[in-house]
């Protein structure tokens, strides 16, 4: 198996005739991802790499039927109303790639998910693959690439970072590990998705035998994780990295949601948290592939 997206789900792309949207609609179905429709206001009737494109969510939905994941390619001021129309047709799943979202624009994003039942990746995110099966969003830029780089296996990878989501799998790769699920939860200090969310699903994929998570500095989802392993939600070996080591209060390290305030979310806190849950936390990036292997080794 493996969580969020597989070859059974119905993707749509919001924002399909952008230059963004036709180069991930190729990627995405060229790697072999169901999209089944795509929406720009005002374009209805076009067609983008074989997908037709309607003009709101519900019109594809009336026309190709139910859609289970929509994959929003929309310039930031304008991803709230395309979310909430989103959830608002039944579309459970949201991967909101782009950055500089705001904050409140988020929060009710959430909030309208959270009535509907609904669950949303990002923003700022490079998306989901599951290796052999489907991607939503832009991981591994080509096909031809994803499906190079990334072979199926029996590990899970959730990142804060996007650039070291696909670096992780990359190198597990190189040493013989491959992946059931890559999700870069994004690099915003509010995410539909964090780490602990990722967490529980993949503590109930039963190809996922463990799991490899890059931290980082700043908010409280790595400690989120620890406190899960403590209480028994998430049961299976968990190899962690958390970046940022050198950073001091009020360093902004890499992105908006990696930011140390008054103490709150150090590399120090976030290592000695998890370690005493029982984590794999490695020192060294590249020390991940090896600490892999020996807990998969057992």
């Amino acid at each position: 198996m493996a969580i969020l997206v597989d070859e059974t789900k119905r993707v749509l792309i919001q924002g399909i005739t952008g230059r963004e949207g036709i180069t991930r609609a190729r990627l995405m179905k060229g790697y072999g991802t169901q999209v089944v429709g795509g929406v720009t206001p005002g374009k209805g009737g076009q067609a983008v790499e074989g997908v037709p494109v309607f003009d709101t969510v519900r019109e594809a939905w009336e026309q190709v039927g139910p859609i289970d994941v929509s994959v929003l390619f929309i310039p930031a001021p304008l991803v709230k109303s395309a979310a909430l129309e989103a959830i608002d047709a039944g579309v459970k799943l949201l991967v909101i790639v782009p950055d500089r979202v705001p904050i409140y624009d988020v929060l009710e994003i959430a909030d309208a998910a959270r009535r509907a039942g609904a669950r949303f990746v990002g923003p700022n995110t490079l998306g989901v693959i599951s290796p052999g099966r489907g991607v939503l969003g832009m991981i591994g830029g080509r096909a031809e690439s994803a499906r190079a780089w990334f072979p199926p296996g029996p590990v899970g990878v959730t990142s804060r970072s996007g650039g070291m989501t696909s670096s992780t799998a990359y190198y597990l790769a190189q040493a013989g590990i491959g992946t059931t699920t890559l999700v870069h939860v994004g690099g915003d200090a509010v995410v539909g998705l964090p780490h602990p969310e990722a967490m529980k699903l993949f503590e109930h994929d039963p190809d996922t035998q463990a799991v490899v998570m890059f931290g980082e500095i700043g908010t409280s989802q790595e400690e989120q994780v620890a406190d899960l392993i403590e209480a028994g939600a998430f049961t299976k070996p968990l190899v962690a990295y958390i970046g940022g080591k050198a950073a001091k209060s009020g360093t902004r390290f890499s992105h908006a949601g990696a930011i140390i305030e008054g103490g709150r979310g150090t590399h120090a806190g976030k290592v000695a948290r998890l370690r005493e849950v029982g984590a794999h936390v490695v020192e060294s990036f590249a020390d991940i592939p090896r600490v892999t292997k020996e807990v998969l080794e057992g």
